[in-house]
């Protein structure tokens, strides 16, 4: 049996990062406007990734009626007291594209006055943090589960590397040397922020998917019975 899974989300490459981090589940994994159209418009005001992630997944939910799944992730720098965090899409401004975010980091951070610009200074420590939400309409309990995943690093200020999005350029991995956009899908998808919070996710959607074709069969079941 194959189960519709839809993601709350419209970027594209969080999209196909997420598909690959859940291959192998019995999954049909969807973006929300691929369900809906209009999708449903969720202000992603929070103070936390948590508090974002379950606002998306229960409007997406309530308005699709499907498994859904919401990722609420960002950039959180010590030298910044946390920012971008929860503004890590918006932090140059409401509709900034990658580029002017990360212009913004750099404009930021070297506003602090660090000299240096490398990124070993521990003025520039800082991590991806990641929060997942699952919401299944159809459940007792429709919020299922809500995991999280960090990936440790540094900023530098100068960009590397073409692959990745976001910030993946201006971060680099703990223990790592290089930055996430210099990183192969496979290295990235063995240490990202998402990649940990996935890991943690699959033992729980397998659990769910099961306990939904347990329900079904004994629907089956007693439809065939009378």
């Amino acid at each position: 049996m194959i189960h519709t899974l839809v993601l709350a989300t419209g970027n594209r490459s969080k999209l196909a990062e997420l598909r690959v981090l859940l291959e192998g589940l019995p999954l049909r994994i969807v973006a929300v406007d691929e369900v809906l159209r209009p999708p449903p418009v969720v202000r992603e005001d929070g103070a936390t990734f948590a508090e974002n992630a379950w606002k998306k997944a229960r409007a997406v939910a309530a308005a699709t009626l499907c498994l859904t799944l919401a990722d609420d992730s960002g950039l959180e720098v010590d030298a910044l007291g946390g920012r971008p965090g929860v503004r890590s899409a918006r932090f140059a401004h409401e509709r900034a594209t990658d580029a002017e975010n990360n212009a913004a980091l750099v404009a930021a951070l070297q506003s602090t006055g660090d000299p240096s610009g490398v990124a070993s200074s521990d003025a520039f420590r800082a991590r991806f943090r990641c929060v997942i939400a699952l919401v299944d309409p159809y459940a007792a309990r429709p919020d299922v589960a809500e995991v999280e995943g960090v990936c440790e690093g540094t900023i530098t200020l100068a960009p590397r590397g073409s692959f990745g999005f976001g910030y993946d350029p201006l971060f680099v991995v703990e223990g790592d040397g290089k930055t996430m956009a210099e990183l192969t899908e496979s290295e990235k998808n063995a240490v990202s922020h998402r990649a940990r919070a996935c890991l943690a996710l699959r033992p729980i959607l397998a659990r769910v998917l099961a306990e939904r074709e347990e329900t079904v069969r004994n629907v089956e079941l007693a439809q065939s019975s009378r």
